[in-house]
């Protein structure tokens, strides 16, 4: 009975241990995430208290007139973004679907391995090779494709020099694509297999089992992976830092050159001419910060909101 007894309290005490160490790392990200907020709000006062809340809409950025507006910043990046999440997902989507549905177990591995290695390139070496593979070729497209055909509508006009929104665009849509794929992948292998079996029971094509009973089955998560996606893109810094153009105006062609939150911040910070510039510039990244808490919360909500409509479909 003694041994039962000191069994019993050494179960218990391992037990809280367990229990407090956990909750001890996760306090601690909590706490990580309410100083990086504080550090952020402090040391954008100045800034804030200069220019108030007109700081967010003026498209004004002179650090030499000591005039700071973030607008076109916001603007770069919820486009660049936007650009990498339309060409992105869909890709990655189909990706998914062909590792887990569609490709023979010889193929699987080595695309799988090759769409994993895209995660450990560093941003520099795609900014590298955008700027001397992806930009030269972008600008023949825009030249004798995009421009001669659509040139007279509004978002495909302008001089094709292969540096700006769209070239953004597309090396983030190559960034993000590992994980989307990772993530819908997973998602996708999830789906029971009495579904699919069912659906061809019924007389269903390959794609109509894929269309009618594995997409819908794992709409949230692919829409987790699509979130996650743009997330990532609204921070990425060096690759489209080196072909974005980095021009503080709002425009809505494809072709014009643009800025972003990060690539401002990493671009002027070590140079910043006054402590009011570089409270500017971290009142930038307070606005990204809030740019990513937003893009989070209004996914679990659009997800709310379908899974009230749909029911439990894609549980």
């Amino acid at each position: 009975m003694t041994g039962s007894r000191h069994l019993g309290r050494r179960i218990r005490w391992a037990d809280l241990l367990f229990r407090g160490s956990t909750a001890a790392c996760a306090g601690a990200v909590l706490l990580l995430l309410i100083l990086l907020a504080v550090f952020m709000v402090h040391g954008s006062l100045p800034a804030l208290s200069a220019h108030g809340w007109r700081f967010a809409i003026d498209r004004m950025w002179d650090p030499t007139g000591n005039h700071y507006g973030a607008l076109p910043f916001i603007y770069g990046t919820l486009y660049t973004s936007l650009i990498a999440l339309t060409l992105g997902l869909p890709l990655g989507i189909m990706t998914a679907v062909y590792l887990v549905e569609i490709a023979p177990r010889s193929v699987r591995g080595p695309v799988a391995l090759a769409v994993e290695l895209l995660a450990a390139i560093p941003s520099v070496l795609f900014g590298l090779w955008g700027i001397f593979v992806v930009v030269p070729r972008l600008r023949w497209v825009e030249a004798h494709v995009l421009g001669k055909w659509f040139g007279r509508l509004p978002l495909f006009s302008g001089p094709p020099i292969g540096i700006g929104y769209l070239a953004a665009g597309v090396l983030l849509a190559i960034m993000i694509l590992p994980l989307i794929v990772s993530v819908t992948r997973e998602v996708i292998v999830q789906v029971p297999q009495i579904q699919r079996e069912a659906a061809y029971a019924l007389g269903a094509t390959r794609w109509e089992v894929i269309r009618i009973a594995v997409l819908p089955y794992g709409w949230r998560g692919i829409f987790g992976a699509g979130m996650l996606g743009l997330a990532r893109a609204l921070g990425e810094t060096m690759a489209v830092t080196m072909v974005i153009g980095n021009s503080p105006q709002i425009q809505a062609s494809l072709f014009a050159p643009g800025y972003t939150l990060a690539a401002v911040i990493a671009n002027e910070f070590a140079e910043a001419p006054t402590p009011l510039a570089i409270s500017s510039l971290i009142s930038l990244g307070l606005i990204l910060f809030i740019l990513s808490i937003l893009v989070n919360f209004s996914a679990q909500v659009i997800l709310r909101l379908l899974g009230r409509r749909y029911g439990a479909v894609g549980h």
